[in-house]
Order: C-alpha cells, then structure tokens, then sequence
C-alpha cells in the first residue's frame, strides 16, 4: 500500500496527525500511545458485528482508522463477530431482536468482503480478518463461566452507562454478558496474534477498558485501547442518514450515486470536519481546502473533495466517475447519454421517479412528475422557456416524445429551470 498519506518526514508524528484530525477521544494513556503508534509494527484490532447485511457509513470512521494505521506500518486484525453479533451490545431502550444463526453467518461473510477492499493482505503488516465465532464457539457454558467470568467484578459491570440505563426497565443476562465476550476477544487476539492494540467508538469505551482489565487480570499484556469521537451532524440530526434511509456501503443497498450525494450535500458547518476524519489527504492541503471553502463556500469544494475520494475509496473509480457524470449530466452539463443504466436509474430513484404506461404532451409529463402541481402552471413553465426533457429546452405545451426519446429504452429526465428534475419510466 501506498504510504502518500502520512505526513512527510520531519514533520508530525502519527499521534499528532491523529490529534490534529480528532480522532482520540480516548485512550489508557497519550504517552503509551504514542510510543506504540510512533514505533511502527503493532498489531491492532478493531470489530464489526454482523448487525445487518452491509456496512453503513456511521462505520466508515473505523474501517478508514485501520487503513490510516496500517499506512502508518502497523498491521490490521478486522474481526467480525460471528458469535457477539448473535447477541448484540446493549441498547439504551429495549432488548435487541435476535437473529437467527444462519441470518448471522450469511452477513458475516458479505462484511468480511466488503472490508477486504480497504487494507491491503500482503507485506510486513499484512491485514487479517477473524471470527470471534473460532474461538467463542468452541467453549462451553461451564468454561465462560470459570475462565472468563470469574474476572468480571459485577459491580463495575453495573456501572457502565448503558447498563444503568436499563436496570429500570431490565436487560436480560445475555446483553448484559456481552462486555465479557467482546473482553474475552481482545485477550484471544492478543495470545494468538500479539495484538496490542484495541480501538472502535466512543460508545465502546466500557467494553474496551474491560478487555485491556481482563487481559492484565489474566497475567497478559501491557495493552493499550483508544476511542474515535462518534460522528455528528451540526443540525442534530443522525449522521449515516440520508432522506432515504441508512447510506449503506453495499452498492446493492445505496447506488454509488446516493452515496456521493450524501457527501456532496454535507453541511458547510460539517465539512471540515469530516474531511479531517475520512480523508487521506495531508494536512497542509486539507488547511488549504478549507481556506479556499471558506472564500468560495458556493462552490462546495471541500464536499465534492470529500464525495470524489470516500466514493473512490467505497466504490472504485470508475462508479465515482459515473456519480460525477451524473450530477453534472442531471443538471445539464454533461451528457446523459454517457450514463450506464445503473447510473441513471439511481440518479432518477433519489431525485423522485414515477412509472407510467404511456406518455402523455411535455406538459402532463412535467405535472405527473410532481415538478409542477397542474396543467396549468405547467404550461406557464414551459411558455417561459423552463421546462427541459433530456436537457433539450421545451417550448411548446403539447409537444410529444418518441420512443426514441427515450434514454436506455425507457427512461426521460425532466427539469424544472436549473435545479428541479424528476425522472420519468416507461413501464414495459
């Protein structure tokens, strides 16, 4: 892998571009940290329980910390909890829905492949993934209780937040024994692999700690753990959410499309921000992509910088070139005859695609869109020269169009001035 993201020589170390990002929130000791981070080869690991089919944004900040660390010499254990995503951590509000075992193991394998692409399997440091399913599912209840749980004072169990939170309303013994699992993998890992290192959100603060507690009441280690910030929006709303739903990472689940407009549509108040968490690019750029943000903020330059290197890094460049044709072919300035169909049916999906089974006149084409409320004030539109089918300028209310109008056989974009456009599909 290429090391074109680290700061050149000289200048800071990893611990400081980390700080200098944002991204320790917490850890058992800078100073430990540092020399751990700083001296290059440590084994680390984070984990990703199979929770749901696909990966969602919200876990781009761990999968992107392990590429940054291990650019950084040091070498990745991705673990995917085939065992802990059976039981799940717990939530603040209600008991987790349980999925079946076979639901789990088919999810496990989709997020082992989709982390595949983010690190690199050969060389010094050569990344790995594990199933804490190898090891979990080999003991027996007597064995859990005997070799692991006799280290956990329940006191401090009762302690942590979450916990608290639900004592009132009762959490069940299987939640609530879910630190000792997630402990118990760090101190697998550390035996079998020499891992020294654990990192994962802020909100797994408590089960961290009580792995680094377990591995040192255990006669191992000296282990350390650091936590990234959870990610936020500045308006109060949940980042990871678009108006249609999760942005997810598996392209079958949100087209490479809506994920670079996710990012493109990011708040000027977040964009900093998230470019210093997810971006590989240095620091000196990143100041100057803020400055020139700031001079031009109508330009969006730092989202489309953001957008063009996480839609790479997710999707490849060939699908982010697409989304970027698209965005510009949409709004009339490309072609959209250059879009394949994948690109063109997501783009017209977010943008509100309605079906019909025959074409009515330019202008009940513009009303059954949803870009005009009537007949009437679509007729209006299109008099003043705002109405746009396939980017070609309507003028006429009753013109038509032909089969051969049609984009890959069955599609029309329609626009309303320069911003507003619907897609139209043909049923066949």
């Amino acid at each position: 892998m290429s090391d074109s993201s680290l700061p050149p020589p000289g200048r800071d170390s990893l611990t400081d571009d980390l700080l200098w990002r944002g991204l320790i929130q917490d850890s058992t000791g800078l100073d430990e940290l540092r020399e751990l981070l700083d001296g290059g080869n440590a084994t680390f690991y984070v984990g990703f329980d199979p929770t749901a089919p696909s990966l969602h944004v919200g876990n781009l900040m761990q999968v992107v910390m392990a590429r940054r660390l291990q650019l950084a010499g040091h070498r990745p254990l991705l673990l995917v909890g085939g065992a802990t995503g059976q039981i799940g951590d717990p939530k603040e509000s209600a008991e987790r829905t349980l999925n079946p075992p076979e639901v789990i193991s088919g999810w496990v394998e989709r997020i082992r492949e989709q982390l595949s692409p983010f690190v690199s399997y050969t060389g010094e440091n050569a990344a790995q993934l594990v199933n804490n399913l190898d090891w979990t599912g080999e003991m027996s209840v007597v064995e859990f209780l005997r070799d692991v749980g006799k280290h956990f004072p329940v006191n401090k169990m009762l302690a942590r937040e979450v916990v608290k939170a639900r004592l009132e309303t009762g959490i069940s013994f299987t939640e609530f024994s879910y630190q000792l699992l997630q402990a118990n993998d760090f101190f697998e890992l550390h035996r079998r692999h020499g891992c020294q290192l654990q990192f994962g959100g802020s909100d797994q603060w408590g089960n961290i700690t009580a792995g680094v507690d377990y591995i040192r009441r255990r006669g191992a280690g000296p282990v350390q753990a650091l936590t990234t910030p959870l990610v936020t929006k500045s308006d109060g709303t949940k980042f990871g959410k678009s108006e249609t739903g999760s942005v997810w990472l598996d392209p079958a689940m949100t087209s490479p499309y809506a994920f670079y407009q996710f990012w493109v549509n990011v708040d000027d108040r977040d964009v900093d921000r998230y470019l210093r968490f997810f971006s590989f690019r240095p620091r000196e750029e990143l100041e100057e992509l803020a400055k020139a943000t700031a001079e031009r903020p109508q330009a969006r330059l730092a989202q489309r910088a953001l957008a063009e290197e996480l839609t790479t890094l997710v999707h490849g460049e060939r699908e982010m070139a697409q989304a970027v044709a698209a965005s510009q072919a949409l709004f009339g300035r490309g072609s959209l005859e250059d879009l394949t169909l994948a690109t063109l049916r997501a783009a017209l999906t977010e943008a509100g695609l309605v079906q019909l089974d025959e074409l009515p006149d330019v202008a009940g084409l513009l009303r059954d869109s949803g870009l005009v409320p009537s007949l009437k004030e679509a007729r209006r539109v299109i008099a003043e020269g705002g109405a746009y089918v396939n980017n070609n300028r309507v003028t006429e209310a009753d013109a038509t169009v032909s089969p051969s109008d049609l984009l890959h056989d069955r599609y029309l974009v329609l626009r309303r001035g320069k911003r507003s456009f619907a897609g139209v599909e043909l049923r066949r």
